[in-house]
């Protein structure tokens, strides 16, 4: 099986916070503005996985070895996530694959 993409140390690992109000923000709205900011760090971003920290639901949600940290968290890093977008400290995650 082939791999797909390389991390260079052109492509760090980097957060970024964003913090919006407004009583109607959900996660759709949420996931338009992770994808509007991940094309604004590069040409071909793909979200690798997300939380919704408002009701507990993850993508992808699936459990298996060992439980130290969330599977969403260890499937994006294991295919290379190299930015991370936290909206509303922790409301909205979403771990991207810059290429």
């Amino acid at each position: 099986m082939g791999q797909i993409f390389t991390v260079t140390e052109n492509q760090p690992e980097e957060t970024i916070q964003i913090d919006i109000k407004g009583d109607d923000f959900d996660f759709l709205k949420a996931r338009q503005l992770a994808k509007e900011t991940a094309f604004e760090k590069c040409d071909t971003p793909m979200i690798l996985s997300w939380k919704n920290g408002k009701t507990g639901e993850s993508y992808p949600d699936y459990e298996c070895g060992i439980n130290d940290r969330p599977f969403w968290i260890r499937y994006a890093e294991g295919r290379g996530a190299n930015l991370t977008i936290d909206i509303n400290q922790g409301d909205y995650v979403f771990m991207v694959l810059k290429l």
